[in-house]
């Protein structure tokens, strides 16, 4: 089994073919994927494809590039929000720089979902873009006033902030990225997180992998990111599928205790 741990499903990409795009990925081995929200005001659309497939599920929360939309969300609201028992994960939430959108929305949010994921017990999903220095100062700050998990998710930045979350007990999770020509520095980086921090998403319909770049990608390709992966690591790629599904489920045990249920 391997996992698609970061996708957006909910996403206008995969409006006309959704069923096709989850048969998929269950075909290519793919039996997990977590679609993820990156606005709460669209959690309603989010949460009801997570209801519509056993094998999906879902995160709430506000992605950095829309903080300054919804400034109005507060800790209280996701962590209703996430009581729902397909919801597993906070978030997208934390720094971008990018785009040159509002650094205080950007920090004010972030601190608000962290806080969330502290009282919920739910992993924070952390979305960092040339933020490196900020986000390292925010990760130590907050995780001094009380731990909580996390993933620094579609891994792109500088090895001090893959190793700052290392450090302090998260996990650094790869796209499509890693397979691409440049990506040299990227896969040095992934070379040194150990094997039980890893995980591999497609962040789909974004970045997919070689020899899909260029394409919409897909909950599927995760299995080519997974093998580049493997290379990376010097192991099977039976044992990239095996730890990091077995990563996923520590980390997103919400999905292991439902799965039990059931």
């Amino acid at each position: 089994m391997l996992v698609d741990s970061h996708c957006h499903l909910d996403f206008p990409d995969f409006a006309e073919e959704l069923d096709q795009v989850v048969a998929r990925a269950e075909a290519a081995g793919v039996k997990r994927m977590l679609t993820i929200c990156t606005r709460v005001r669209h959690f309603d659309q989010v949460r009801a494809i997570a209801e519509r497939f056993e094998n999906v599920f879902c995160s709430v929360g506000t992605h950095p590039n829309n903080a300054g939309e919804e400034m109005d969300v507060t800790s209280d609201q996701l962590i209703a929000h996430a009581d729902h028992p397909k919801v597993v994960a906070i978030g997208e939430a934390g720094l971008d720089y990018h785009y040159g959108k509002s650094k205080r929305a950007q920090a004010t949010g972030l601190r608000i979902h962290i806080e969330a994921s502290r009282v919920s017990g739910l992993p924070l999903v952390i979305h960092s873009r040339d933020a490196d220095e900020d986000m390292i100062e925010t990760l130590k700050r907050e995780t001094g006033q009380g731990a909580f998990p996390a993933v620094l998710h579609c891994y792109s930045s500088g090895r001090d902030l893959a190793m700052t979350g290392v450090d302090i007990g998260m996990y650094v999770s790869f796209s499509g990225i890693l397979t691409f020509k440049g990506a040299g520095e990227l896969r040095e980086i992934a070379a040194e997180i150990p094997l039980d921090r890893l995980l591999v998403e497609t962040d789909a319909p974004y970045l997919a992998p070689t020899p899909y770049r260029g394409k919409r990608n897909e909950p599927s390709y995760v299995v080519n990111t997974a093998r580049v992966l493997a290379e990376v690591k010097g192991v099977s790629e039976e044992e990239i599928w095996s730890k990091t599904t077995a990563n996923f489920f520590r980390l997103f045990n919400k999905i292991q205790i439902l799965d039990t249920i059931l």
